[in-house]
């Protein structure tokens, strides 16, 4: 939704705006670069109407499949809109399921933001990168997009909006059924739009939702497997993990697993130390990792 606004925004203001979803894309579009680039590009041309033969341009070069990407935007895509355009990148969080595609693609958005300090003609792209914080992939520092331009990170619900979401649902929560929701998922947009939507459908009291929430018989299933399994997959977030499990206040860790853990979601600072977000955490995972 705020990545449709930015995109509208752009195209008041003179910008070609393009929506990229990735969950069009095939599957068999994540099988290897060539093919999700080919994909990407042609998205891209048909998006604006482009008469640009992507086939014929593949097999024309030579070169990587990253420069024959960069070929295309920088001597047929740029040159032909002839004004600035603006990519809108919805739900990178499937690329981030194909380690090898993520790493080579997000370090080629990297090396155009690069361009853009001092080439006119990359000067005219302007990329929104929209993606959940649950993933988290281990990108090198100056290869990530990441880390540049202006993230906009959503904020944590407060007691009053959660009422006010409450009541879009067309639901009536008192204030203590509020902080009972709050201490199972903290303000977590996702975790909280989840909880309201299924008390919404009426399917779960809120009693009964706060109690299946922290297993796997909950509506939080996937999102919780996803989490343990990013944790199975580096020992140190699990070691750090553990450490916060085991203690009634935060406590400090490593400054690489508390930013890693912080980019999945999974935590809040307090200062220097580090804490789970919620019970919903906190209940999941210490039966998981502690032994």
């Amino acid at each position: 939704s705020f990545m449709s606004r930015i995109l509208d925004h752009g195209s008041t203001q003179g910008y070609r705006s393009v929506p990229i979803y990735f969950q069009e894309a095939d599957s068999e579009v994540f099988e290897d670069l060539e093919k999700f680039l080919r994909w990407f590009c042609a998205i891209i041309a048909e998006e604006l109407d482009l008469d640009v033969p992507i086939e014929t341009l593949w097999q024309s070069s030579a070169s990587g499949n990253k420069r024959k990407c960069t070929n295309f935007f920088q001597k047929h895509l740029l040159p032909a809109i002839k004004m600035p355009l603006v990519l809108g990148l919805d739900e990178v969080d499937l690329v981030f399921q194909h380690l090898k595609i993520a790493q080579d693609f997000f370090a080629l958005l990297r090396t155009w933001h690069e361009r853009g300090k001092n080439q006119a003609t990359w000067q005219n792209l302007r990329l929104v990168i929209v993606h959940s914080r649950e993933v988290y992939i281990p990108l090198d520092m100056h290869q990530s997009p990441f880390n540049v331009g202006m993230p906009v990170e959503l904020p944590e619900f407060s007691a009053v909006q959660v009422e006010d979401l409450a009541q879009r649902h067309g639901l009536t929560l008192s204030q203590q059924q509020v902080a009972a929701l709050l201490a199972m998922v903290g303000g977590h947009p996702y975790l909280v739009r989840v909880a309201l939507y299924e008390l919404a459908r009426g399917r779960l009291s809120l009693a009964e939702l706060l109690q299946v929430a922290p297993t796997e018989e909950g509506p939080y299933e996937d999102h919780l497997r996803r989490h343990l399994a990013n944790l199975h997959s580096d020992q140190r977030l699990v070691k750090a993990v553990e450490e916060m499990l085991c203690s009634q206040t935060a406590v400090v860790i490593g400054t690489d697993e508390a930013f890693q853990l912080d980019s999945m979601g999974l935590v809040r600072r307090r200062g220097n130390a580090t804490e789970l977000l919620c019970d919903l955490y906190q209940q999941y995972l210490s039966e998981r990792l502690v032994v």
